[in-house]
């Protein structure tokens, strides 16, 4: 399996506009964030996992000419609001894309696009199928891949992780129940949302990721969705332990 880290930015990115603070500066191609999102080719399929504004660049930037489904974690802006993009591959695999949510996503996918899904669809727009995720504890399959979804919560919002294999993937949370963890348990690896060094109301902070990566003691962690507040990539990383590594946009990382 390999695992490509799309975006690792928060809801604004990093720079933020108007910012001038140290990694907003930053020359450091580390420190510029897209909103987040990861990519995952394993048993030769392509699936990424949330589409976020910067979807399109990402894509592009990562070259990745084919995608078998997209899959979300929430509703939230940054998170759905490059699924339009689609097209692109509407049009090359002269198909419909699998869209994979919870019914309360896909209702608001519903309302924010209604253009997708009009009865009388004006020619061009993107094509989608959509698929329920109706547990959150059940695993379901992708076009073929076993997924494992995680119940977190972003502040007060149930939000899903997802487990594929050996890798598990968590964003935009601030809370894991002692049964999420158990599902997370014995991952090689494990991303973690991990906003910035202070308490937050929705998202981990560095400290309380950090905690639990300890506790779940995978082969290897990396957190994401990382704010400027969190401070310069190479600062932060040389505070963490061995086994956690601060992602950045378009690390690629191999997953047995």
């Amino acid at each position: 399996m390999q695992i490509t880290f799309l975006g690792t930015g928060t809801s604004q990115g990093v720079p933020m506009i108007g910012c001038h603070c140290p990694v907003c500066r930053s020359l450091d191609y580390r420190d510029k964030r897209l909103r987040v999102s990861v990519h995952i080719q394993t048993q030769g399929k392509s699936l990424i996992i949330d589409s976020g504004p910067d979807f399109r660049q990402q894509v592009l930037r990562e070259r990745i000419d084919h995608l078998d489904a997209l899959i979300f974690t929430h509703e939230h802006k940054d998170h759905t609001a490059g699924m339009d993009d689609i097209r692109a591959y509407n049009f090359r695999q002269q198909q419909d894309m699998p869209v994979y949510a919870e019914p309360r996503v896909l209702e608001q996918l519903k309302r924010e696009y209604a253009y997708i899904f009009a009865e009388n669809k004006y020619p061009g727009v993107p094509k989608v199928q959509t698929m329920p995720i109706v547990s959150d504890t059940d695993v379901f399959m992708v076009e073929g891949v076993t997924v494992q979804p995680i119940r977190a919560l972003h502040y007060k919002l149930p939000v899903l992780g997802f487990r594929i294999g050996n890798f598990t993937y968590i964003t935009d949370a601030n809370y894991l129940s002692p049964e999420s963890l158990d599902l997370v348990r014995g991952s090689e690896v494990v991303v973690l949302n991990a906003l910035r060094h202070e308490q937050h109301i929705s998202h981990f902070s560095l400290q309380e990721a950090v905690d639990i990566l300890t506790e779940l003691a995978p082969r290897r962690g990396y957190l994401t969705h990382i704010g400027h507040q969190l401070g310069r990539h190479h600062d932060v990383e040389a505070t963490l332990p061995d086994f956690v590594r601060l992602a950045y946009d378009g690390l690629r990382v191999e997953v047995a």
